[in-house]
C-alpha cells in the first residue's frame, strides 16, 4: 500500500487536474456560444443557397446547364474533404469522423483522395496512409468565408479539371449540445435527394415551383452562383463541426472534472485509513516501549 505521503502527493495531482479541466470546460463554453450563434447566422442563408442549388439542378437539361451539375458518364477517382479539428481533449468526436469515413469510403470501388480540414483528421488519415492531397490545419475559431473558401475552390478546381468524378463532404452536424451527428454530403455534382442531405435543408415543397429569371446571362449567372455556394457548403460544414468540437470538449472536460472528484474522494478516504493505521501503529509502539521499561 502506498504511504500518506504518497497519497498525499496523489491527491494534490489529481486536484490540479481537475482544475485545468474545470477550465477547459469553462473555455468550451464559452467558445461552443459563439460557435452556435455564428452557425445560426448562416444557416438560414446556406440553406436558401441550396434551394437556390437545387432549383436549379431541378430544370431541363440539368446535365447541360453546367459542368459542376452534370453526372458523369463513369466515375474512375472520388474525392473526399474530411472535416476534423486541431485539437484533441474533445472525447471520441475526431476519430469518430475517421471511423466513419473508414466505413464509409475504405471499400470503395474506386481510388479515394482525401482532402484534410484539421490537424487531427489528417494525421489520423496518414496514419492510415490515405491519399491526402492538402491539407487545411488551424482554421481560425471565427473563420469568415475568405479563410475557408479556398477549400471548395479546390475541390471545385479538382472536378472542373476531371482529376476526380464526384467530391463528397464529410463533417460532424450540430444538432444539440448533447447531440452531434457524422455526416457524409455529395457536393459535386449536387445530389438532389439522399443520404447527404442536411435534415434543415430538406424542404419540403408542396406548392407550384418557383420562376427564376437569370439577368443579363444564364450560363454567366451560373459561373459565378455555382462554385460559390458550393464553396458556402464548406464553409457551413466548418462551423457545423466548430460547433460539435466544443460542445463535444466541453461534455469531455465536464466527465473528467467529474471522475476526478470521484477519484479525489476515493484516495481521501483511502488516506485517512492509512494515516489512522500509522496513528494506532505509533500509538502500540508508544506503549509496548513504556511497557517494556516498567517490566525493567
Amino acid at each position: 500500500m502506498a504511504s500518506a505521503r504518497e497519497m498525499r502527493l496523489r491527491i494534490r495531482s489529481v486536484k490540479n487536474i481537475s482544475q485545468v479541466t474545470r477550465a477547459l470546460e469553462t473555455v468550451s463554453a464559452s467558445k461552443v456560444r459563439k460557435a452556435i450563434a455564428a452557425v445560426s447566422a448562416t444557416r438560414s442563408y446556406a440553406t436558401k443557397a441550396w434551394q437556390v442549388l437545387k432549383h436549379v439542378a431541378e430544370q431541363p437539361g440539368r446535365d447541360t446547364l453546367h459542368p459542376l451539375l452534370a453526372d458523369r458518364k463513369s466515375v474512375n477517382n472520388t474525392l473526399v474533404v474530411v472535416v476534423t479539428g486541431d485539437r484533441g481533449l474533445a472525447g471520441a468526436y475526431n476519430s469518430n469522423v475517421i471511423r466513419f469515413v473508414a466505413s464509409r469510403f475504405d471499400k470503395n470501388p474506386v481510388p479515394v483522395k482525401y482532402i484534410a480540414v484539421g490537424r487531427k483528421g489528417r494525421d489520423l488519415l496518414f496514419r492510415r496512409r490515405k491519399n491526402v492531397i492538402a491539407d487545411f490545419s488551424n482554421i481560425p475559431a471565427a473563420p469568415s468565408f475568405a479563410d475557408v473558401s479556398a477549400i471548395g475552390r479546390l475541390a471545385v478546381n479538382e472536378f472542373m479539371n476531371g482529376d476526380v468524378d464526384e467530391v463528397f463532404l464529410v463533417y460532424t452536424d450540430f444538432i444539440n449540445m448533447a447531440r452531434q451527428v457524422t455526416t457524409v454530403k455529395r457536393l459535386l455534382p449536387l445530389e438532389l435527394a439522399g443520404e447527404g442531405l442536411v435534415k434543415d435543408f430538406e424542404q419540403q415543397h408542396t406548392g407550384p415551383h418557383a420562376a427564376y429569371e437569370y439577368e443579363p446571362d444564364m450560363r454567366e449567372i451560373l459561373d459565378e452562383i455555382i462554385p460559390r455556394f458550393t464553396a458556402l457548403q464548406v464553409y457551413q460544414a466548418i462551423l457545423e463541426s466548430q460547433a460539435s468540437e466544443h460542445a463535444a470538449r466541453m461534455v469531455a472536460m465536464r466527465n473528467a472534472t467529474d471522475n476526478a472528484k470521484e477519484l479525489i474522494g476515493a484516495l481521501q478516504l483511502a488516506y485517512n485509513k492509512v494515516r489512522q493505521q500509522t496513528i494506532t501503529n505509533d500509538i502500540l509502539d508508544i506503549v509496548g516501549g513504556a511497557e517494556a521499561l516498567a517490566a525493567k
